[in-house]
């Protein structure tokens, strides 16, 4: 299996695990955390509902990037117009830098209470695995 290949499988896995998280947090479930307060703040530093109307759309634009992906490195969907994956693969690329970057300024401790879970996972977790998804992405991306 080439490096292409193993970016896009990377990225496609993380996106769909993503996207699987989130429709399991529409049914109302708060695993790991206690209630929706405490997952909203531990995930998002912010008081956000967990409803199908805030997920679904979350939902549906992971499961996009987790088809586009892999789509843009010739490994399914192969006869959809290779624009298609290729401008989906770019967005994803986009959103996990942006991602990425907040990250880095969090913790810096701006926006985020250094003493808050949002803030250890953020930087233990969260950061870093957002710049592993931009590197398989933007590699993916140019191909």
């Amino acid at each position: 299996m080439s490096i292409l290949e193993l970016a896009a499988l990377l990225a496609a896995a993380v996106l769909g695990l993503d996207a699987v998280l989130h429709v399991y947090w529409m049914t109302g479930r708060t695993w790991p955390a206690r209630d929706v307060a405490a997952l909203s703040q531990g995930l998002l530093n912010a008081d956000v509902p967990f409803t199908p109307r805030v997920l679904a759309p979350l939902v549906l634009v992971l499961a996009a990037g987790a088809i586009a992906v892999p789509a843009r490195a010739g490994m399914i969907l192969t006869g959809v117009p290779g624009w298609i994956p290729a401008a989906g693969t770019v967005a994803v690329a986009a959103g996990v830098a942006l991602r990425a970057g907040a990250g880095v300024v969090w913790a810096l401790g701006v926006g985020a209470r250094r003493e808050s879970a949002f803030y250890r996972l953020n930087l233990a977790v969260y950061t870093p695995l957002c710049f592993v998804l931009t590197a398989a992405t933007v590699r993916v991306a140019l191909g």
